[in-house]
């Protein structure tokens, strides 16, 4: 078994933890292109319903001095922005007739 990458109390999220706590916005982009909807509406679901918890608990740390466990869950929570308009608005992953267009982030912010 695997070292749990989110805070315990958050243990009903793990089963997403390895797919979506991704450190950068390109890397949550890219795996929102490569993900289904069905997965994304499963994710998005999930975290959705702890996401005031997960704040609120993101919340007691300092910024600078957050654990690893919190990071990932603040990672989680970023996931979830990503795939919210696909879910909510789109129906798709993509952007709709944006063709091949891309998104390459030049600066991320510092978490």
């Amino acid at each position: 078994m695997s070292t749990p990458l989110l805070p315990i109390e958050f243990a009903d999220l793990e089963q997403f933890a390895e797919k979506w706590c991704l450190p950068s916005e390109t890397e949550r982009y890219d795996q929102r292109l490569n993900s289904t909807m069905t997965d994304m509406q499963r994710f998005y679901d999930a975290i959705a319903a702890r996401a005031e918890d997960a704040l609120t608990y993101c919340d007691k740390f300092s910024i600078d001095d957050m654990p690893e466990d919190a990071k990932h869950l603040m990672h989680l929570l970023y996931s979830m922005i990503q795939v919210s308009f696909p879910i909510e608005v789109w129906r798709q992953p993509r952007i709709p007739d944006t063709g091949s267009a891309s998104l390459t982030c030049v600066i991320e912010p510092s978490l």
